[in-house]
């Protein structure tokens, strides 16, 4: 296999290109796998046994949000050559790692009794490993990153989708209930992570160097505090759910948070996995790089924003078409959470601009903010009305304190408020008549089939007229071709 040559003779537009391209086929490929093996465990599984699953999954990312100290990024915006510092970032990765295990093996039965589900300790202690794995090829997946191979880590990604999901669906069919999801993940990991190794530029090595690391943690430990935050702020809802309402309210609340984020996988993430590189290219020509800001933006809100108004408009007729009628109280749940998926798509693009701009203090202030703001409004809601309630008080804080809070931070940035809403406002405002569209069809069509129909033609149409609009945003991207250092 080849080796990628960093800085070769391929534009920073093409290189990115092609890496989005290849992102999105494999979030799609992936997402539309991931919602058929969805439906297909919600259904075998039912919300008792989905919600142990659930808490068992919220210990693991809250894990994955810093397991690797935050060093690995440090290897997509590294102003010379990778393989400097690639040795460091690997033990660093590995041995913190494992020492996260540790104390996620010791914490598991008391974490899994504050989540109302005594049950889960085994499955958190069998599904974490799955960090230890995510430490060993933290180097490889930062190096292909960095290199725009979007197309080998497809084979890795896919590999985990399908590979983990079989055993998965096997075992629960089979009886064995929550242990499945964790078995199969875990199967899935490390059938990914020795693809991942295989197709990396680089081989994976072991070093210490301890003036880099010196360098690397004054890098990497903002970053991982900011990810704690960050993490925090996406998953305390699920943690007031299962602490306040039990482990069956905490299955249907996953449900429908799992299909607000389908727009965020399907869009936002293959965005994610090219930016902050190509972002960091134009570290040198601020103009340059706050114009590729903004039209991304424009770009990412016209593609997201009406998607998620039609799952929240038609949440009703989709969860009872799909999931069956058992999963019906995860509808009033979607409606407020496909909204909230909307604002975090554009507060993850925001997030990935300050890192690249070295602005972690500011990201972590946000984050900070928003975190101590959203905890009491959460548990507020969940008293008041269950899990709707707490979908309301999320998007209530997101909307009327955090996204202030980034607009301003962008102005000190360079970047105008009004700048950003001439991209955002038009899409969101289109957005919002799908919504209201796929609510109407929802109220006067039946049956749910029906209505879902004429709500997705609406957003289909809504999204072409957005991309015919913003179509000279990608001509503007262009003037990008010629900047890669």
């Amino acid at each position: 296999m080849s080796r990628l040559t960093v800085g070769d003779d391929d534009s920073l537009f093409g290189k990115a290109s092609r890496a989005l391209g290849w992102s999105l086929v494999n979030t799609a490929v992936g997402r539309l796998g991931t919602l058929a093996i969805g439906i297909a465990l919600a259904r075998l599984l039912g919300p008792s046994e989905f919600g142990v699953f659930a808490v068992a999954m919220v210990a693991l990312l809250a894990v994955l949000s810093f397991h690797e100290l935050g060093v690995s990024l440090a290897i997509v915006r590294w102003p010379g050559d990778p393989r400097e510092i690639a040795p460091t970032v690997a033990t660093i990765s590995v041995a913190s790692s494992v020492l996260i295990y540790a104390a996620c093996f010791a914490g598991a039965p008391a974490f899994a009794t504050a989540m109302g589900a005594p049950a889960a300790s085994g499955v958190i202690r069998l599904l974490t490993l799955s960090v230890v794995v995510s430490g060993i090829v933290a180097v490889p997946a930062a190096l292909l990153q960095r290199g725009f191979r979007q197309d080998r880590k497809m084979l890795a990604d896919q590999a985990n989708n399908w590979g983990g999901a079989i055993v998965s669906i096997a075992l629960a069919a089979s009886g064995t209930g929550a242990m499945s999801l964790a078995v199969g993940r875990l199967a899935g990991s490390a059938a990914s992570a020795v693809l991942l190794v295989w197709a990396s530029p680089e081989p994976l090595r072991f070093g210490f160097d301890r003036d880099r690391a010196r360098a690397l943690l004054r890098f990497g430990l903002p970053l991982a505090g900011s990810s704690i935050v960050v993490f925090a702020v996406a998953t305390v809802d699920q943690v007031v759910v299962g602490h306040v309402l039990g482990a069956t309210a905490l299955g249907f609340y996953v449900l429908a948070f799992n299909l607000s984020q389908w727009p965020v996988t399907m869009f936002s993430q293959p965005v994610r996995s090219v930016a902050p590189a190509a972002f960091a290219r134009l570290q040198h020509d601020p103009p340059a790089l706050r114009g590729a800001f903004l039209s991304t933006a424009g770009l990412l809100a016209g593609l997201t924003l009406p998607v998620c108004l039609l799952l929240a408009g038609a949440a009703q007729p989709l969860i009872r078409l799909v999931y069956g009628a058992d999963w019906g109280p995860a509808a009033d749940a979607l409606l407020w959470l496909a909204i909230l998926g909307g604002l975090r798509i554009m507060f993850e693009l925001m997030y990935d601009y300050f890192v690249v701009l070295a602005r972690s203090r500011a990201v972590f202030t946000v984050q900070l903010v928003w975190l101590v703001v959203l905890v009491p409004a959460l548990v507020a809601g969940a008293h008041w009305r269950g899990i709707p309630g707490v979908g309301a008080a999320h998007v209530a804080v997101a909307a009327g304190v955090v996204l202030p809070f980034y607009l301003w931070e962008l102005r000190r940035a360079g970047v105008g408020v009004r700048a950003v809403l001439a991209r955002v406002a038009p899409p969101a405002l289109v957005a919002a008549t799908v919504g209201l569209a796929a609510a109407a069809a929802h109220v006067t069509l039946d049956p749910d089939l029906a209505a879902l129909a004429v709500a997705g033609l609406v957003a289909l149409a809504a999204m072409g007229l957005l991309f015919h609009r913003t179509r000279g945003a990608l001509s503007g991207l262009r003037t990008l071709e010629g900047t890669d250092a």
